[in-house]
């Protein structure tokens, strides 16, 4: 394991050898005092449905294949989510949702995440979120998601190789990844496109790799629920994302 002090877990992850290593090192973090907390504080007090379950209570890495050529960028984890589960995107509405879309282009071999064991595998894609832990009314601060920063970073970095295409789930994760991407010397437009359903843009850097770049409404369970995002739009994103990634 790469560093040994979980308050300045972020600081490390620039010499994390491959993705299970960034992974493990993010697992162990507790940079953000109020994060720690909050997430600490659900995994004891629980929800009711879940009371009988041992909750994951800690930093939820990223989920799927070290080689993938699609990264979704989400925000952060749910409270009685990923954060009861450890894994991005499962056990909670927005999870159902977006493993639904996934199964359903052929990204994921399931779709009904249910726990980090449930035999769910991604197929050329991975989840990840600009924030690790999950925030209390899903409202990092710029600071919690600043300090979370390097983690993503190197997320993208290890992936460099394979990566294609990035899908960005909402305006706060177009903003973090976009703040990533320049201060890691990618050739970012000014001035940088406004987030939208269905934004598209081309990201290139100096050393000759480029990713397109998407974005979608999140599939927060307020969106689903006032029709603002609908699964069949997912699917059209995740198959634009595809068709690019493969050609």
């Amino acid at each position: 394991m790469t560093g040994d002090d979980p308050e300045t877990a972020p600081l490390a992850a620039k010499n994390t050898r491959d993705i299970d290593e960034l992974d493990r090192l993010v697992s162990t973090c507790r940079a953000c005092p109020r994060l720690v907390a909050w997430r600490e504080e659900v995994a004891v007090v629980k929800r009711a449905a879940f009371r009988h379950e041992e909750y994951w209570g800690r930093p939820v890495p990223g989920f799927g294949p070290a080689d993938a050529r699609i990264l979704v960028v989400g925000l952060a984890p749910a409270a009685h989510g990923g954060n009861r589960t450890g894994r991005m995107f499962t056990g909670d509405p927005s999870g159902n949702v977006l493993f639904g879309a996934l199964h359903a282009v052929g990204l994921a071999t399931g779709a009904h995440p249910v726990s980090r064991d449930d035999g769910i595998e991604l197929l050329g894609i991975r989840l990840t979120a600009p924030v690790h832990c999950a925030p209390p009314d899903n409202k990092p601060t710029p600071e919690e998601r600043h300090r979370c920063a390097p983690f993503l970073s190197r997320e993208l970095e290890l992936l460099g190789p394979t990566l294609r295409v990035i899908v960005v789930l909402g305006a706060f994760g177009w903003q973090a990844l976009f703040t990533v991407l320049t201060a890691g010397g990618w050739n970012v437009p000014r001035p940088r496109l406004r987030f939208t359903h269905g934004a598209q843009v081309v990201i290139t850097h100096p050393d000759g790799r480029a990713v397109t770049v998407l974005g979608s409404y999140h599939v927060s369970q307020r969106n689903t629920a006032t029709g603002r995002v609908t699964p069949a739009m997912i699917e059209d994103v995740l198959l634009h994302a595809k068709t690019i990634a493969e050609s």
